[in-house]
C-alpha cells in the first residue's frame, strides 16, 4: 500500500512522516527533477505500507516545480491513498488544496494538525461537520505532542473514499467543463477539463479547445479563468469554515512578530542570529575538525608514513585516507552542526520570518528571500549550503543560488585569508578580499538574474506560528540529511582523492605545473610553484596554504613571496575552483553541465581579478 502526505509548508506534515516512519528514510530527487521526495516504510499489522512526504504546496495549479511534480504525482494516480495535512489555526487557507484533491477522486483522509494551538487560541473544530460536508473521513492531531498519530495509518488503510464534495463553480465554468468532456469519444473527467482550461495537460486537443474557450471567458470576465477557479474555491472553502469553526478568547501570547517581522529591530534581530548561527557552525566545526584531523595525522597518517610500502601503494592509501580526513574532519563537523542549527529554526518556524525580511534584498538577484540562509551558512561550509538550495523555489533560482554560494568564502578559504593576508600584510587587507568577494558575489548575482532562461515566481510565504522544537525531530531531520553526505559525497571525494593522487605519482601533477607556469607567473605574477598550491587547494581549500609553505620550504612566506604576491595568492585561491566536495555535491545536485560551468566561472574568475591586480601592482598602484 502506497500512502503519499500532501499538505501546505508549515502544517507539520514532515513531522507527521517523521513519527510514522522513524529514521529509516530514504531522500531522493524525484527521476527528472530536482526536487526532494523523502520515503519511508511503516509495519501495520504485519502490513508493510510505504509513505511518501510530498513537497508542500499551495496549489494543484501552480507552476513551481514542486506543484508541478505534486500534480502530475496526484494525477496519475501514485498513491492507494492522500493523506491531506491540514494546519487547525489556518484551517480557510488549507482547506483550498483539500478542495482541489477531492476533484481527482483519489481515496484520501483529512488531518487536521496542530490542535494544540489551535486550543491555546481558542479555535474549536467541528471534525464530525467537516466529515459529512466532504465526505472524508477527518482526524484532529498535534504531531508535537504525538497526539492521534498512530491513528493516520490505520484510518487511511481502511477508511479513506474518494469524497463527495464538489465546488460549484461560475456558471460558465460549469459550462465551459460541460463542453470540454465531451471534446473526445473517452471525454475528459471534470478535472482535467478544469486544468486544461488554464493551460494544464498533455491532450493537444483537448487543450486547443480549452484555449479558446478560457480566451472568450478572460475577455467576458476581464480576468484570467485561474483567477475565476481560484476566487471560487476561496469562497467554498469560506464557506466550510463558517460552518465547522467556532471561536472562543484564547490565552494571549506575547506578540514576537511585532518585533521579528518588521524591517526594525527584525533585520538587526536577524542579522545577530544569522551570525551567531555562522559562529556556532564555524567554532563547533572548527573544534570537532581539530580533534578529527589530529587523531588522523598520530593514528593513521603517521603509522602509514612509518610503514615500508611499495611508493604506488603508499600513494593511493595515503590519497584514500586523506580524502576520509578531509571529508570527515573538515566537511562533516560543518555539515552536522549546520543541520542541527537548521533544523531548530525551521523547526520553532523562524526560517519563514528570515525569508520575509530578506526577501525584497533577494529579488534584486533573481531569488527569494529563502535563498539567504544557505548563502550566509556557506561561509560556514558550502557543502551543506548547496544542499541545502534544494529548499528553493524553481530550478532557476537553485541555478543562481549555486553559482552564488561557491563564491561564498567558507571557513577554509577563511584559513587563506586569515593565515596568509591577515597574518603577514595586515587585518585591513584580508578584509579588503572580502569586500572584493562581496562586490563580485553582488555583480555575478544580477547579471544571472538577467540571463538565466526562466520565469522568477512570486513568493507567497505563510508565516507559522513559533514553536518550541522537538529534541528528537532536531536530530532525526540532521541525521537525515547528513546521511546524504555520507553515502553520496563522501564517496565521490574518496575517489577524486586517488586520482588526484595517481596524477601526482606519475608526474602529470609537474607537467600540469610547468605548462601553467607561464601562465601563473606572467600573468598572475605568483611563482611557479604556486600553481601546485593551488592545484591542491582543489582537494581542501586550506591545502593550498598548507602546500605553498611546503613548496616554499617556510611558514615565515615573505621570505620568499612579496605583500603583492601573498595577497594575489590568497584572492586567486579564495576565488579559484571549489573544493572536491562542493564539486561532488554541485554534480549530485545540479548535474554535470552545472558543475562544470560553474568550475570553470571560477577559474575565470580568480585569474581575471589575480591578472587585475597584478597589474595594477605593475602600475605602482598598490603596496
Amino acid at each position: 500500500m502506497k500512502i503519499g502526505l500532501i499538505g501546505n509548508p508549515n502544517v507539520g506534515k514532515s513531522l507527521i512522516f517523521s513519527h510514522l516512519t522513524g529514521i529509516g528514510v530514504e531522500v531522493s530527487n524525484y527521476p527528472g527533477t530536482t526536487v526532494d521526495i523523502r520515503s519511508g516504510v511503516s509495519c501495520i499489522n504485519y502490513t508493510s505500507v510505504e509513505i511518501t512526504d510530498l513537497p508542500g504546496i499551495y496549489s494543484l495549479d501552480g507552476e513551481s516545480d514542486e506543484e508541478r511534480l505534486v500534480r502530475d504525482l496526484v494525477l496519475t494516480n501514485s498513491f492507494d491513498v492522500l493523506v491531506v495535512v491540514l494546519d487547525a489555526v489556518h484551517l480557510e487557507r488549507n482547506l483550498y488544496l483539500l478542495l482541489q484533491v477531492l476533484e481527482h477522486h483519489i481515496p484520501l483522509i483529512a488531518v487536521l494538525n496542530m490542535a494544540d494551538e489551535a486550543e491555546k487560541l481558542g479555535i474549536h473544530i467541528d471534525t464530525k461537520a467537516l466529515s459529512k460536508i466532504t465526505g472524508v473521513p477527518v482526524l484532529l492531531t498535534s504531531a508535537t505532542l504525538g497526539k492521534n498519530i498512530a491513528d493516520i495509518i490505520p484510518v487511511a488503510k481502511e477508511r479513506a473514499t474518494t469524497g463527495t464534495y464538489q465546488v460549484a463553480y461560475d456558471r460558465h465554468i460549469e459550462a465551459a467543463v460541460r463542453t470540454l468532456m465531451r471534446v473526445s469519444d473517452n471525454g475528459p473527467t471534470r478535472v482535467q477539463s478544469l486544468l486544461a482550461l488554464q493551460g494544464i495537460g498533455t491532450d493537444a486537443t483537448l487543450l486547443e479547445a480549452a484555449k479558446t474557450i478560457s480566451g472568450e471567458m478572460d475577455e467576458e470576465h476581464r480576468m484570467p479563468v485561474s483567477s475565476i477557479l481560484a476566487g471560487n474555491r476561496h469562497h467554498a472553502a469560506s464557506e466550510i469554515k463558517q460552518r465547522i469553526v467556532t471561536k472562543t478568547p484564547g490565552k494571549e501570547t506575547f506578540g514576537l512578530d511585532n518585533w521579528l517581522l518588521k524591517p526594525f529591530p527584525g533585520i538587526p534581530l536577524m542579522v545577530g542570529i544569522l551570525l551567531s548561527m555562522l559562529l556556532a557552525v564555524f567554532f563547533i566545526g572548527s573544534f570537532f575538525e581539530e580533534l578529527i584531523v589530529e587523531a588522523f595525522e598520530i593514528w593513521v597518517l603517521a603509522p602509514l608514513a612509518a610503514a615500508s610500502l611499495d611508493p604506488l601503494v603508499y600513494e593511493i592509501l595515503f590519497s584514500f585516507i586523506i580524502a576520509i580526513q578531509a571529508g570527515l574532519g573538515i566537511a562533516f563537523p560543518f555539515v552536522f552542526t549546520f543541520y542541527l542549527l537548521m533544523s531548530v529554526v525551521e523547526d520553532t518556524g523562524y526560517m519563514s520570518r528570515i525569508a520575509f525580511l530578506a526577501d525584497r534584498i533577494m529579488h534584486r538577484f533573481g531569488l527569494h528571500g529563502q535563498a539567504i540562509i544557505p548563502m550566509v551558512l556557506g561561509l560556514g561550509c558550502n557543502v551543506p549550503a548547496i544542499m541545502a538550495i534544494r529548499q528553493i523555489g524553481t530550478k532557476r533560482e537553485r541555478h543562481i543560488a549555486a553559482f552564488l554560494i561557491t563564491m561564498v568564502p567558507c571557513s577554509a578559504r577563511t584559513v587563506i585569508i586569515a593565515g596568509i593576508v591577515s597574518v603577514f600584510i595586515g587585518i585591513y587587507a584580508a578584509i579588503s578580499i572580502y569586500l572584493i568577494i562581496l562586490a563580485l558575489i553582488l555583480l555575478t548575482g544580477l547579471v544571472l538574474s538577467k540571463v538565466t532562461p526562466g520565469t522568477q515566481l512570486g513568493m507567497v510565504l505563510e508565516v507559522p506560528p513559533l514553536r518550541v522544537p522537538s529534541l528528537v525531530m532536531v536530530l532525526k531531520k540532521a541525521w537525515i540529511n547528513i546521511r546524504e553526505f555520507l553515502y553520496i559525497a563522501m564517496p565521490l571525494l574518496m575517489v577524486s582523492s586517488v586520482f588526484l593522487g595517481l596524477l601526482g605519482f606519475y608526474g602529470v601533477l609537474t607537467v600540469m605545473e610547468n605548462a601553467t607556469a607561464p601562465v601563473v607567473h606572467d600573468i598572475l605574477g605568483l611563482p611557479p610553484f604556486a600553481s601546485t598550491a593551488l592545484l591542491f587547494g582543489i582537494l581542501r581549500k586550506e591545502m593550498a596554504f598548507e602546500t605553498l609553505v611546503v613548496l616554499a620550504g617556510t611558514a615565515n612566506l615573505p621570505e620568499v613571496m612579496t605583500n603583492i604576491q601573498l595577497y594575489i595568492f590568497a584572492l586567486v585561491s579564495t576565488l579559484f575552483v571549489p573544493c572536491v566536495s562542493t564539486i561532488a555535491v554541485l554534480y549530485r545536485e545540479q548535474g554535470l553541465k552545472t558543475a562544470a560551468l560553474i568550475s570553470l566561472y571560477t577559474v575565470f574568475l580568480g585569474f581575471t581579478a589575480g591578472a587585475v591586480f597584478h597589474w595594477l601592482s605593475l602600475q605602482g598602484l598598490l603596496f
